[in-house]
């Protein structure tokens, strides 16, 4: 689901950046903040950030003592991607597995739909392994499949996991 969040964000400005100049400032303040924005990648609590909309508002800079670098209070608001449990979604698969397959959702790139969610589908390997029903469908790489998320397992941040 994608949802709509404000959020506050400090963005340090080096002291070379600085300028007499307004504009110019601002227009570093946005370039530190979309370019914090795009390292952060996701939080539990907020799923995968994936744009900034709109800034709301930029409070008066605080010179830091040790450096000289100026500190900026930022409101933003931006969209973000977050998988709830019982949401329906379609994915595209791009691996097939004996135990079942491994789909792409935006920007979530491993969901794994087991063989046991899929009772009429039987695996089917080779080359191009695929699931296969007596229907003659077939659940392959690059199709798209409609799943309903059953639970959420860990989210990879920074190196570690984390529970969501």
């Amino acid at each position: 689901m994608f949802l709509k969040v404000q959020l506050p964000w400090n963005v340090i400005i080096p002291a070379e950046c600085l300028d007499a100049e307004g504009l110019m400032l601002q227009r570093s303040i946005i370039i530190r903040l979309l370019d914090a924005f795009s390292n952060k990648k996701a939080t539990q609590e907020l799923g995968y950030f994936l744009a900034v909309t709109t800034s709301e508002n930029i409070g008066e800079g605080k010179v830091r003592q040790h450096s000289g670098d100026v500190l900026f209070a930022v409101v933003f608001s931006c969209v973000t991607f977050m998988l709830f449990r019982g949401e329906i979604l379609d994915g595209v698969v791009h691996k097939v597995l004996k135990h079942g397959v491994i789909l792409r959702c935006g920007p979530v790139e491993n969901i794994c739909l087991s063989c046991q969610k899929m009772p009429d589908y039987r695996y089917v390997p080779g080359e191009n392994p695929v699931f296969l029903n007596e229907k003659l469908s077939k659940i392959e790489k690059d199709v798209v499949v409609r799943f309903i998320v059953w639970g959420q397992s860990r989210l990879r941040l920074n190196g570690n996991f984390r529970h969501w």
